[in-house]
């Protein structure tokens, strides 16, 4: 449990880093984490509003979390419920009034809000005291909820939530709704760049490069925090990387709808051209001016080189598209082993699992373990045998990730 002063050097800090988070997803962790830490509160969650829904967003639980081996994250299942003011996160939903109840198991019948427990069964997990507060943007109207669940004295013992922890907790949701609402800009114009392609390739969804960019930054934390690179160094990257890794395939906004949509096997000269979708992505961040466009760019470059030199585009002028290293047939040579940036190596991971396990116009999905087992037998071959085993230590999670982002029916 942080003193008053540790808890306002935390809140000036937060409010500061907030402003460099751009992710949507890293920002909603980052905020949950962060509001945890300084209310001293034990578990909690965060829905955003979606329409008349609540969607069940991020959670965390110290308690739980701690029954895991190091490096294992909990999994939890995103789910959406109906706003209405029968649940605490409904009525604060509604009402924009804040609730701080001591005990939720004593809430009165009289009181408009109950306490569903049935969480509290499944994960044999005692709730106890509950602050709930609402995300509000800056017109006033509700875009979230934040709810911390057992505030822990000094002792470890769960203790009601006070008055001052009210007034810090409003500060810092009223921080965390500006930097959200920036974060849902953000997510937004990448979507809609997203939507571009996927006018040209119907693959290329909004739920497919969520999916794979989520995959993507488990993966990624997974394979750092083995290298043993600082957790705060990790989640910077972790930030830059899942924007960067849903504009992977972007390129094809400029590849013929005649080869992206043609129904039969391709020809030898249709293959070429299809292959320099990783080139044309690339060349849309060239003049690079952030951190982002270096990702992004290395991403969408080399997310089809292979671990064993077999992959493309290869040693290549970006802004040409010319080889710039080439064999006796005067091709660009590839890229191979660690010469391909970490960024495509685990971007190709991330695909592949996705397009194996999703249904296509020309394809049923595979089978999950007929998924893991290809991952597997490609390693050393097609994908960086670290990079797959980053991949099986997080395995659960990327199944959960599946969940959070279905495909439209």
């Amino acid at each position: 449990m942080i003193n008053e002063a540790e808890r306002l050097k935390e809140i000036i800090r937060f409010d500061t880093e907030l402003s460099t988070v751009h992710d949507l997803d890293i920002m909603l962790e980052r905020i949950l984490t962060e509001a945890r830490k300084i209310i001293s509160a034990d578990a909690g969650s965060i829905y955003i509003k979606d329409g008349e829904d609540l969607v069940f967003s991020y959670a965390q639980n110290e308690t739980m979390q701690k029954l895991l081996p190091q490096g294992q994250k909990l999994i939890y299942l995103t789910f959406r419920v109906n706003i209405n003011t029968e649940s605490m996160a409904g009525y604060v939903a509604t009402t924009g009034e804040t609730l701080n109840i001591p005990d939720v198991y004593r809430t009165t019948e009289e009181s408009p809000y109950h306490f569903d427990s049935s969480y509290d069964r499944v994960s044999n997990y005692k709730t106890t005291s509950m602050l709930t507060v609402p995300l509000n943007n800056n017109r006033g109207v509700v875009i979230g909820i934040l709810q911390l669940i057992n505030k822990h004295d000094e002792e470890m013992k769960v203790v009601s939530f006070d008055s001052e922890d009210e007034i810090v907790c409003l500060h810092f949701a009223s921080t965390a709704s500006m930097a959200l609402q920036r974060a849902q800009l953000t997510r937004a114009l990448l979507l809609r760049m997203i939507a571009m392609a996927e006018l040209r390739d119907p693959s290329e969804t909004g739920p497919h490069v969520n999916r794979v960019a989520s995959y993507a930054t488990e993966i990624y934390e997974r394979w750092a925090q083995k290298r043993n690179i600082p957790q705060e160094d990790i989640n910077k990257v972790r930030d830059v990387f899942r924007m960067a890794a849903m504009v992977h395939d972007v390129g094809k906004v400029a590849i013929s709808d005649m080869i992206l949509k043609k129904p039969g096997k391709l020809t030898e000269k249709e293959r070429s051209i299809m292959k320099g979708h990783a080139c044309l992505g690339a060349q849309l961040f060239i003049d690079k001016q952030s951190e982002f466009d270096e990702v992004a760019s290395q991403a969408a470059l080399r997310h089809h080189e292979n671990w064993d030199g077999t992959g493309y585009p290869g040693y290549i002028d970006v802004k040409t598209g010319k080889p710039i290293k080439t064999d006796t047939h005067g091709n660009a040579v590839p890229l191979k082993g660690e010469e391909i940036p970490i960024f495509g190596r685990i971007v190709a991971i991330a695909d592949v699992y996705d397009a194996l396990r999703s249904k296509r116009a020309y394809k049923e999905a595979w089978p999950e373990d007929d998924v893991q087992r290809e991952i597997k037998k490609l390693s050393g071959q097609k994908f960086d045998p670290e990079v797959v085993e980053a991949f099986f230590s997080c395995i659960d999670i990327l199944k959960s990730i599946s969940h959070r982002y279905p495909d439209s029916e």
